[in-house]
């Protein structure tokens, strides 16, 4: 399984989205990220603990991988735009894609946005059951 690297991060949601983007919203430089919090996203869905993965399958890691971009903040502007694009391009590296609405999708996204971290276990398995519901094979 392919995962997403800090350089994918950079290149497709600073570089890319300064050189596309066509409304006027500030971009923080890449290096002004929280310290090792981006790092922590992108590695937490690939522990390995001595049974095994911790988190197993695309999907798992997927959800747990677009929580933990929105809810952990590693950016001082633009982490659920950063949490989507991170989420199709790890799902286009491993041969996937959602087809859903974007809207939708934007919805979802504030919901995790706003959901009661306390109820982390129980959001990553409805980001699951989203997941489940749009993906598609790229």
């Amino acid at each position: 399984m392919k995962c997403v690297t800090l350089r994918d991060v950079e290149y497709l949601s600073f570089s890319l989205a300064k050189k596309l983007m066509s409304f006027n919203e500030p971009i923080p430089d890449f290096s002004t990220r929280f310290p090792n919090a981006l790092e922590s996203c992108l590695a937490v869905p690939f522990q390995v603990l001595s049974q095994g993965p911790l988190y197993k399958g695309l999907i798992s890691k997927a959800a747990v991988l677009f929580y933990l971009m929105i809810k952990n903040h590693p950016f001082q502007n633009g982490n659920k735009r950063i949490a989507m694009t991170t989420l199709f391009v790890f799902l286009y590296f491993n041969k996937k894609w959602l087809k859903v609405d974007t809207k939708e999708l934007y919805n979802f996204a504030m919901w995790v946005a706003q959901s009661n971290s306390k109820f982390k276990d129980e959001t990553v398995k409805a980001t699951e059951k989203f997941l489940k519901a749009y993906l598609v094979s790229a």
